[in-house]
């Protein structure tokens, strides 16, 4: 495990602005004026190396794209969806409409699984604690690292991600 303090202080030296960690999630939040964002990860990717000996999957969103993800989100209009029963799983990389099929296909007795570009939604009505599924399969279908984060976590690294954005705005 990284310590929050760690990766911010990775992130300063990479020369990204106002590094801010969520929780103990391994959730960093920063400024760069660099757009590419395979750019960013492997200059991420390689002090991370560096500095901790371990190479973690690096899984990037911008600002926009977290936006993108919560307008996104295929049970918003639903009544009696519970935020900390709703998973978003962020993927490397898109999948491919191929892979997006066979994600569809792919079925649970309870939970509702959904796909869209590169993010995975999951409703767990009963709880994330004991899934009827088979991550392993899913994940063998996905072919894709992914990280998965509960609704309230996403909303609120947005509203971070966003808090930053506007000070490099001078807001």
């Amino acid at each position: 495990m990284v310590k929050m303090e760690a990766l911010r202080d990775l992130c300063t030296a990479l020369k990204f602005r106002n590094p801010q960690t969520y929780l103990q999630s391994g959730n960093v939040l920063f400024a760069t004026p660099e757009k590419n964002l395979e750019t960013i990860r492997k200059k991420i990717d390689a002090e991370f190396g560096r500095s901790f000996g371990f190479q973690p999957q690096i899984i990037l969103r911008t600002t926009e794209e977290l936006r993108d993800v919560i307008r996104r989100n295929p049970f918003a209009k639903r009544k009696g969806i519970e935020p900390n029963k709703l998973l978003v799983n962020f993927l490397a990389r898109d999948p491919g409409e191929e892979v997006r099929s066979k994600v569809r296909a792919f079925k649970s007795e309870v939970e509702e699984i959904k796909v869209d570009g590169r993010e995975l939604y999951i409703y767990f009505p009963n709880g994330m604690g004991r899934p009827k599924f088979s991550w392993a399969a899913l994940d063998k279908i996905l072919q894709t690292p992914a990280t998965g984060r509960n609704w309230n976590s996403v909303t609120k690294m947005l509203v971070m991600a966003e808090k930053i954005e506007a000070s490099e705005c001078g807001d």
